[in-house]
């Protein structure tokens, strides 16, 4: 058995920098031919100039025998101008701008404290019609921390919608039924990434055997209601839910310490994981639009010509996988999927 699909979009990726940059990229690159790359490094992608730079970083490591378009975002703070937005948008390169809430995340304590300081480069983005990428959740010490994306739709994200009704918004990697249902409710300019993990993990995940800090991710799994509502989305016809898989590599040290660092790095195997979860709801034949067209038309972006084949052919996942001069663990390590990957 085997299932030929246009080449598809990551559309939420972590690539990091220099020899961790180098050890990964392959992976996504293999499987993808583009991908929306994140830009809260440290320091954080915040001009076009310094996106310009990261993009010329990423294609130098690209392996000669692969072919990757790298979609690059800038990292919205509350110094962000309006010149800035004008510059990225004059670039053709830059994609969209992320927001974060200012320690809602790995490196992203330069994020924004008080959206409403940022109001005025949402109209900006409006009037370029550049989408804003959103991390979907508040961080106030008052909310529980399995509440947080549920509180960030009622309170902030029906805020923006009001306000800007014209701003293309991609709620990034969803995890409760609310967030579902949000999008669905929501008009076309609202979309939303699914990652893989987030398919296959309820929280329940986080405890078995005791803490496994390779299932640490932000925003955290949740429950099993939540991830059923995650598949039911990612497998229907709609089009505003899209892949994204939030890989994002974090050494094994960095990870397997008293305070963790969050991130799942599944770039590996993701295509492989989100075929058997396509396979297990029997729609198999619905991964070619959630992987490869979705994405590319909420964002503008013509479809990719090149194919890629996967066969259902078992593979082990490694233990272990090269990260700079560190190892990282990959999602799934040392377990069986039930699909491999060949190129087209």
């Amino acid at each position: 058995m085997k299932l030929t699909i246009r080449k598809p979009d990551d559309m939420h990726v972590h690539l990091r920098d220099g020899l961790q940059l180098a050890s990964v990229l392959q992976y996504t690159a293999s499987r993808f031919a583009r991908a929306v790359v994140m830009p809260n490094l440290d320091p954080p992608i915040t001009t076009t100039k310094m996106a310009l730079q990261y993009r010329a970083r990423i294609l130098q490591e690209l392996p000669s025998d692969l072919q990757f378009n790298p979609l690059m975002t800038l990292y919205l703070t509350e110094e962000t101008t309006y010149e800035e937005i004008s510059r990225a948008k004059d670039s053709g390169i830059i994609i969209g701008v992320k927001y974060y809430p200012a320690g809602a995340t790995t490196n992203s304590n330069l994020g924004v404290t008080n959206i409403e300081k940022v109001y005025h480069i949402f109209a900006e983005l409006e009037k370029h019609s550049m989408p804003l990428l959103v991390h979907g959740e508040v961080v106030d010490q008052h909310v529980d921390v399995f509440d947080r994306e549920r509180i960030f739709i009622d309170e902030v994200l029906q805020k923006i919608m009001y306000r800007f009704p014209a701003l293309k918004l991609v709620l990034e990697h969803i995890t409760t039924q609310e967030a579902v249902q949000a999008v669905w409710d929501g008009p076309p300019t609202l979309a939303a990434t699914i990652t893989v993990h987030h398919l296959l993990l309820n929280r329940n995940a986080l405890f078995q055997g005791g803490i496994q800090p390779h299932h640490y991710c932000l925003p955290l799994v949740k429950t099993e209601d939540d991830r059923l509502a995650l598949v039911e989305a990612a497998v229907s016809d709609n089009p505003k839910f899209f892949l994204g898989t939030d890989s994002a590599p974090h050494a094994r040290k960095t990870k397997e310490r008293a305070c963790g660092c969050a991130g799942i790095f599944t770039a590996y195997a993701a295509l492989e994981l989100y075929a058997e979860v396509f396979e297990k709801e029997e729609r198999l034949y619905r991964l070619n639009d959630f992987a490869s067209v979705r994405g590319a038309e909420f964002y503008g972006l013509p479809k990719t010509d090149e194919t890629i084949t996967l066969y259902k052919t078992p593979q082990t996942i490694p233990n272990q996988l090269l990260f700079g001069s560190d190892d990282l663990v990959p999602f799934h390590a040392g377990r069986t999927c039930s699909w491999s990957l060949v190129s087209g």
